[in-house]
């Protein structure tokens, strides 16, 4: 973790400069700060702030969201650092250092150089001729450099720089694992609220078929009482119409008995 922020300062300090890299503490997390809050902690006005903040999002290194305040009106922004597109810019940066070191080697190794050693101005080959091997400044001839010195110190600086980009290139890598991982998370989490969706849309219709199961049940049952109380009806009305006639039939029945009696 000190390996990524050491390199987030570095990116601060190359686009912005040496005073700006406290900003890294700020930014460095997934969450997005409100620049109010980063210039308070830096002891900043929002203008300086924000000057360093556009500065190091014309390269792209930083993100930002804007939310209106409801009560104020106006909008507020929210910065995060854009980590694997710093250290991919650092990369870049450093890249090019390593080419323009290997060329200085190649010119120290293949050419001659001259130098005044009063006034330790150095003059190339082409240069030295057109002075005739003298000093502009004090006359004095020229003497040819010794290039070991010098040779070595870019050696030195040539293997510092390739190491740092191996240990770069390592930080790339685990900032890839990373977003990869956030990425699986994501989908795994978008397909649990598919199936959680799903679950809840059969339920629901399981439900919608009891429901209709029931109303259908609950429907046809009072027909059925109705049917009943039909039925009993008739069949009362049936009796009745019965029980008339063997009255009637037995009235007649005796009145018939009577007059053959009186005869």
């Amino acid at each position: 973790m000190w390996m990524l922020k050491k390199f987030l300062r570095e990116v601060v300090s190359i686009v912005v400069g040496k005073q700006a890299e406290e900003i890294v503490d700020l930014l460095d997390s997934e969450k997005y700060v409100n620049e109010f809050l980063i210039a308070k902690k830096l002891d900043l006005t929002i203008n300086q702030t924000r000057n360093i903040l556009y500065k190091i999002s014309d390269y792209g290194l930083v993100s930002s969201v804007r939310k209106k305040d409801k009560k104020k009106g106006w909008y507020t922004y929210f910065w995060k650092m854009e980590i694997l597109k710093s250290l991919e810019f650092l990369r870049g940066t450093l890249i090019k250092q390593t080419e323009q070191i290997n060329y200085q080697i190649k010119s120290r190794e293949t050419k001659r150089f001259y130098a005044c050693e009063k006034c330790n101005i150095e003059f190339s080959e082409e240069n030295a001729l057109l002075n005739n091997f003298t000093c502009p400044e004090c006359g004095g001839i020229f003497a040819v450099k010794d290039n070991s010195k010098f040779l070595k110190e870019l050696g030195k600086s040539l293997d510092k720089l390739k190491r740092e980009v191996t240990f770069v290139n390592i930080e790339i890598k685990k900032e890839e694992e990373r977003i990869e991982k956030e990425k699986i998370k994501e989908i795994k989490k978008e397909e649990r609220k598919k199936m959680k969706n799903k679950k809840k849309m059969q339920i629901k219709k399981k439900s919608a078929k009891v429901v209709n199961k029931k109303t259908k049940t609950w429907s046809r049952k009072p027909e059925k009482k109705k049917t009943k109380k039909k039925k009993a009806v008739k069949s009362a009305k049936k009796k009745l119409k019965k029980v008339v006639k063997r009255i009637v039939t037995k009235k007649k029945k005796t009145k018939t008995k009577s007059k053959k009696k009186k005869r």
